[in-house]
């Protein structure tokens, strides 16, 4: 894990990134307050900084405040455990830390053994919010974006169309007959199908596509960038993606053999860029509706 330290004291400095990287962390060290809220504020920042209480320009308690006043995981930055080192007995410092945003604290001298622990459990603290903020935003089953999440993506795309005048497309993608696969295999092959789909469709789609669980077996999927031939091309790539290899039962029993699959998708192209989230995604129901009453297995416009 990449930590920082914000130490203004040379040997202080050479000391704890000695410990640190003797404890497996990938150490960046400043001597600066300003350069340590750069860093922490930048692209890619270490999610777990050590900071003295005194530095140069920007000190630690400032550094805290500015960190928690740009919004955190609201701006959709990853949370930041931060440990302020203050001397021996000032209490006020603690105190004072702490309600500027610090997470923790450590005295000085202090003790290598205390700051491996309280570092641990930043760490955990750390893992705790990963996992709080996958859960807000991922399907559990397919790993794809969840509802909620995938529409903000969508209302997102939609805005920055609009501001740029660049178009772009979405499909609603249904799974054909999906039902029939729960009554005859059980619910289990129904998921594991889910999850083998999901994985598809993300590999058949571009790296800056979304892909996410609209409900059941429904997906939504955002093209940013394209429409007309370019959209359909990336449908039926998808499309076909799902009908290239037979799925197989979870448990399969004597007798029973991997089975085929195919899903319809309906595309709504967006060339007027300020559509509202509503009227993109019924445009794009209506196209799935004509893409089932026309046989199934196609893209509908």
């Amino acid at each position: 894990m990449k930590i920082l330290v914000a130490e203004d004291d040379r040997t202080t400095l050479f000391m704890l990134e000695s410990l640190l990287e003797k404890w497996g962390y990938t150490v960046q060290a400043v001597t600066d307050g300003l350069e340590a809220f750069n860093i922490l504020n930048g692209d890619e920042p270490p999610l777990l900084a050590v900071l003295d209480w005194m530095l140069p320009r920007m000190n630690a308690p400032e550094i805290c405040t500015a960190l928690r006043a740009e919004g955190g995981e609201r701006s959709g930055k990853p949370y930041q455990y931060i440990l302020i080192l203050t001397v021996k007995g000032e209490k006020e410092n603690v105190i004072a830390g702490l309600g500027a945003g610090a997470d923790d604290y450590v005295a000085k001298p202090f003790d290598s053994h205390e700051l491996q622990m309280r570092l641990k459990v930043g760490e955990r603290i750390l893992h705790l919010q990963e996992q709080l903020q996958k859960a807000a935003l991922y399907d559990s089953l397919t790993n794809l974006l969840n509802r909620k999440a995938v529409i903000e993506r969508l209302e997102s795309e939609l805005s920055r169309s609009c501001r740029t005048g660049i178009p772009m497309s979405i499909a609603l993608l249904d799974i054909d007959n999906f039902k029939d696969v729960n009554d005859t295999y059980g619910h289990g092959t129904g998921d594991k199908v889910l999850r083998e789909i999901a994985v598809r469709m993300k590999e058949a789609v571009r790296s800056y596509d979304s892909v996410g669980r609209y409900g059941g077996e429904e997906f939504l999927l955002i093209f940013p960038g394209i429409s007309g031939s370019d959209a359909v091309k990336i449908c039926e790539r998808v499309r076909s993606s799902i009908m290239e290899k037979p799925f197989s039962p979870a448990s399969p029993h004597e007798g029973e053999e991997p089975f085929p699959l195919s899903a319809s998708l309906g595309l709504c192209e967006t060339p007027s860029p300020c559509e509202k989230v509503d009227v993109v995604l019924t445009e794009a129901d209506n196209a799935l509706y004509r893409a089932k009453e026309n046989g199934r297995n196609r893209v509908s416009r």
